[in-house]
């Protein structure tokens, strides 16, 4: 077993292992403690809107408090399906604050996926766009343990001229549902009864689907997003007069902590716009002189497409990371040409509270000669990543096998569900169910992964959830969902079919059934219509004759 304190990579690191005292603390002792650190200083901007400590404090005060008198009662659930917004880390400390953990959810799934979402967590609260009320949350709440729905406005918070991004949005508080704004208003000055709030209490339940199967609730600790969060404050030598532009969705755990939470370890001011818009995201940049970011390449190469790119400075962005999709060596070489800074390469898992693995700062990632893969960088402070072989033995170096992960940023398991959490961490380390290897001098690479399993910019896509909704179209007689290459996503869906005997559908028909039903991500961008799917002598179809 390889871990950091006698590693070959140590060179990597300076003259001396790095020596991290691995927190102890909790989301909201972090989150107090930057907010009196800010005090009347900026904490967060919301595009040139800037809001102090002092002011996220007091808001999170009276939405704690909102939660307290809606009878939410430490250890319930506050589902988050927001967009990088200011309501989100309000409502985040406002849930600590409460004993409450938070559900972030993706704004883009539909009903049918936030339903067993919103059932299998139990969630009490939903926070949601105005919008998404209106056409998915307000439906789906019906028959669940929610009590209290608020909906967000993305104008809320703002000052001064309306962003671009925002100039079609109005404002509309839907029957259901109360107004988060006029909340914080009817409840300013207000705050929450003190709660013992603990290192092992779950702190975010991040879905995933995890090393196998349908999606599932991983418990991300107190001490898990404290830990990470502040290991990549130390990683990247961040500190108060540092800024992060948050590129990354909060509500996926590589936002939420390495936006977020890092944020609240260093008390760099983090910078929000909604939604990603590469044009926007340049000139933020460049506004508030955004020294750290983290975002799947897709968004650096929109970035780099964008007509702003050729006239933007981006050059303060020393610690720009990329993670959540392969990274191509040719795009990194493209972004420090045009920009003089180095993207550096990351690996994580929701099960990891993500990153587990860092290109260090000041250094290139190597590229592996034989397969022409870009390294994933060296595992983080404290944590241990070993590669087993097909029989579970250690692998030696150079040859591939199961990357398993130990360290203070792997959770204990999955909400409510054992037999998942016992199949994923066996002994408390985590079988990622990626192969890889590492070299002589400890660098990582990723070279396969699970056979089935689809990354499209980052988001997982599990076959099976695409072929259910193709099979509910009456024409289909049988399905089987593959990834494709895929420029600048990195894969792309494709679904294979055959037709009912005497049905018929186009695959633009397909197609359209399938974006009514799924998350944009999630539905298939082509669908080949064949007489026969190919199957094996038992009658399943073949995927790998499909790719």
């Amino acid at each position: 077993m390889i871990d950091d304190a006698r590693a070959p990579w140590h060179h990597l690191y300076g003259s001396h292992p790095p020596q991290m005292s691995l927190p102890h603390a909790t989301g909201l002792q972090m989150a107090r403690a930057a907010l009196a650190r800010a005090g009347d200083r900026p904490l967060l901007h919301y595009f040139d809107t800037p809001l102090s400590g002092a002011a996220l404090d007091r808001a999170s005060d009276a939405l704690a408090h909102v939660f307290a008198t809606a009878g939410l009662v430490p250890g319930d659930r506050v589902a988050l399906q927001l967009q990088n917004v200011p309501h989100f880390p309000i409502a985040t400390i406002a849930a600590w604050k409460a004993g409450l953990a938070v559900v972030p959810v993706n704004p883009m799934l539909r009903e049918r996926e936030l339903a067993p979402l919103l059932a299998d967590s139990g969630a009490r609260a939903l926070i949601t766009h105005e919008d998404l009320f209106e056409t998915v949350g307000g439906a789906t709440i019906a028959g669940t343990d929610v009590v209290l729905a608020i909906t967000a406005s993305p104008l809320d918070f703002l000052t001064g001229p309306r962003p671009a991004p925002l100039a079609d949005v109005r404002r509309r508080v839907p029957e259901g549902a109360q107004d988060f704004a006029e909340l914080l208003a009817a409840h300013d000055g207000e705050a929450p009864p003190d709660v013992a709030v603990g290192p092992d209490d779950v702190a975010v339940l991040f879905y995933t689907s995890g090393t196998t199967g349908p999606s599932k609730g991983a418990m991300n600790l107190h001490r898990n997003v404290v830990y990470t969060s502040s290991m990549l404050g130390e990683w990247a030598g961040l500190g108060p007069d540092d800024v992060l532009m948050g590129l990354a969705p909060l509500f996926h755990v590589t936002g939420f902590v390495i936006h977020l939470g890092t944020a609240l370890a260093t008390g760099a001011p983090l910078v929000l716009a909604h939604r990603f818009d590469p044009g926007e995201s340049l000139r933020l940049i460049e506004r508030h002189r955004a020294t750290c970011s983290v975002a799947a390449i897709t968004a650096y190469t929109a970035m780099m497409n964008d007509p702003a790119f050729a006239q933007s400075d981006v050059s303060s962005l020393r610690a720009a990371y990329s993670g959540g999709a392969p990274v191509p060596p040719a795009i990194l070489e493209a972004w420090r040409a045009a920009t003089g800074t180095y993207l550096h390469n990351a690996y994580g898992l929701t099960e990891t509270t993500a990153a587990c693995t860092l290109v260090p700062q000041g250094t290139d990632a190597p590229v592996d000669p034989k397969s022409g893969a870009l390294s994933i960088g060296v595992p983080v402070y404290g944590t241990t990543i070993e590669v087993l072989d097909e029989q579970g033995a250690p692998a030696p170096v150079g040859e591939a096998g199961e990357l398993v992960v130990d360290g203070p940023g792997v959770v204990p398991g999955y909400w409510n569900n054992p037999d998942e959490s016992a199949h994923a961490l066996p002994d408390g380390r985590l079988r990622t169910g990626d192969i890889g290897f590492m070299d002589a001098d400890g660098w990582f690479y990723i070279v396969d992964r699970r056979k089935d399993l689809i990354v499209v910019s980052g988001y997982k896509v599990w076959p099976r959830d695409v072929e259910d909704v193709l099979y509910q179209h009456p024409a289909v007689r049988e399905a089987a969902v593959v990834g494709v290459p895929h420029e600048y996503q990195g894969e792309a869906v494709k679904a294979f079919v055959s037709l009912r005997p005497g049905a018929a559908a186009t695959p633009d028909e397909l197609i359209a059934f399938c974006r009514e039903r799924m998350a944009a991500y999630r539905y298939p961008r082509a669908v080949e219509v064949l007489d026969e799917l190919p199957k094996t002598a038992s009658g399943k179809i073949l995927r790998r004759a499909l790719r």
